[in-house]
């Protein structure tokens, strides 16, 4: 890795960051981005009444002012926006409903809309700025941790470190930072971020604090250098920098890939089942399998999912899960879902997970390797399967884009039917609230300002 190139390519990082105008944005780009923060919200109310995201809530708001300027979406009151990123950014990350970007193997929205949303309501931005910064977050984010690579999410948790900077640089545009002040920004992000993917074999609850602490890192990181306070200047590059640290195969280029006409954000996936996003390829070929095939989960033997390195590293230490949310990392227990209910929604983990025909399938399923499916990824999340019958017939199928990918999309009214039953799942707003919400997150570009989404609702 040459580090003049990697300099050159953090610092235009950080101007286009910086620079960045709403009219330079492709009209589909700010599409897309309001079906993203529709889904985001989404999650983000499905994540009420978790333990994990009560928990983190009521550390932040003993910490913060009673009152403030920024929505905390779950409990419907206001306090800073440090406070409301951080927990919003929690609760949007535990229904596991949140988007994913396949390249960088990263959950951008969990942590860009909540301190975007946050600072945006503290300040007072249009709508247009707001929407404006959530492209700068995804831009960035998404860059950043294509650069990491593979080597990276074997260990770390994307969606904590490069989540970090992504959060630095949504705040950053709508402080309106210099390119230099972003540059400072990034340093400070990149030397705060963190996450490890060690809590999946404890059924640990560190997933949600990643989020939490991206987006409230990141926030105080451009709040800082909008202050004059300086940051790492090759933090990405640097001889102990992130790469230095967390990577064995980190390319500068990928983070100035067609800069400003490569648009990351468009290339994000939405989550249509509710578990970890690399049971989703296999749960599809395996619903492929059972409809063409007319098969019943009694009828199956066996079934092999051919799977990317990555899922196997993930994956692979959940073998008897221990809670519900541990159980959306486990393979068999997604593919069993997928078997007995035809689905594997919030509601289906809630009641069955645990349940003898879903146990029975989970002890039925193993991953293996497959040449052609970790050569596509990240890029392509292939899915293949191997079903084996217990009269002997084998069956096999496969998905090249899993539902959700931008090449097998869901429409916008798909977006909003998803956000609605997810504000449903915990009673997180009503359907009348929830439908106003969507309609303001709908006319943004026409806001004069960024007000609540649903802190007037009644309740």
């Amino acid at each position: 890795m040459k580090a003049s190139s990697t300099v050159a390519a953090g610092e235009t990082l950080a101007r286009f960051a910086a620079e960045l105008r709403f009219e330079q944005i492709p009209a589909a780009v700010v599409r897309r981005a309001e079906d993203l923060f529709v889904d985001w919200l989404g999650s983000a109310l499905a994540g009420k009444g978790a333990r994990p995201v009560e928990t983190i809530a009521r550390f932040h708001e003993s910490m913060g002012p009673a009152a403030g300027p920024s929505e905390i979406l779950i409990h419907r009151r206001t306090s800073s926006p440090l406070v409301a990123a951080a927990v919003n950014a929690a609760s949007s990350h535990f229904a596991e409903q949140d988007d994913v970007h396949n390249g960088s193997v990263f959950h951008p929205a969990a942590v860009v809309f909540p301190p975007a949303l946050a600072v945006a309501q503290a300040l007072g931005r249009s709508g247009v700025e707001l929407l404006c910064a959530v492209v700068v977050g995804y831009e960035v984010g998404i860059r950043v941790g294509e650069f990491l690579g593979r080597s990276h999410y074997k260990v770390f948790h994307t969606t904590g470190t490069a989540g970090t900077l992504a959060a630095a640089a949504a705040v950053g545009r709508l402080l309106r930072l210099s390119p230099q002040a972003m540059r400072n920004a990034f340093g400070s992000a990149g030397t705060q971020a963190a996450g490890l993917w060690e809590f999946l074999r404890d059924a640990a609850d560190s997933k949600q604090l990643h989020t939490a602490h991206a987006a409230a890192a990141g926030l105080a990181s451009a709040y800082l250098a909008a202050d004059g306070f300086t940051g790492a200047q090759r933090i990405l590059e640097g001889e102990r920098g992130m790469a230095a640290g967390m990577s064995s195969d980190a390319d500068p280029a990928r983070l100035v890939d067609r800069l400003g006409e490569r648009w990351t954000l468009a290339e994000t996936s939405f989550k249509f089942h509710a578990s970890c996003r690399h049971t989703h390829p296999a749960a599809d070929a395996l619903l492929e399998a059972i409809r063409t095939n007319g098969l019943r989960a009694d009828d199956v033997e066996s079934v092999v999912a051919r799977v990317h390195q990555g899922a196997i590293d993930v994956l692979g230490p959940v073998l008897d899960p221990q809670t519900v949310h541990q159980a959306k990392f486990s393979m068999g227990t997604v593919l069993g879902l997928v078997a007995t209910k035809a689905s594997a929604s919030l509601a289906d983990f809630d009641a069955d997970w645990r349940s003898p025909e879903v146990v029975a399938f989970r002890e039925r399923v193993r991953m293996q390797l497959d040449d052609e499916v970790d050569r596509a990824y990240p890029q392509r999340w292939i899915g293949k399967v191997e079903v084996r019958t217990k009269d002997g017939r084998v069956f096999e199928a496969r998905v090249d884009e899993p539902k959700g990918d931008p090449g097998n999309t869901l429409s916008p009214q798909e977006v909003d039917d998803k956000a609605m039953r997810l504000a449903a799942y915990r009673e997180g707003a009503s359907a009348d609230g929830m439908r106003e919400a969507i309609r303001r997150i709908r006319s943004l570009a026409q806001a004069r300002t960024v007000g609540p989404l649903l802190i007037d609702e009644e309740r």
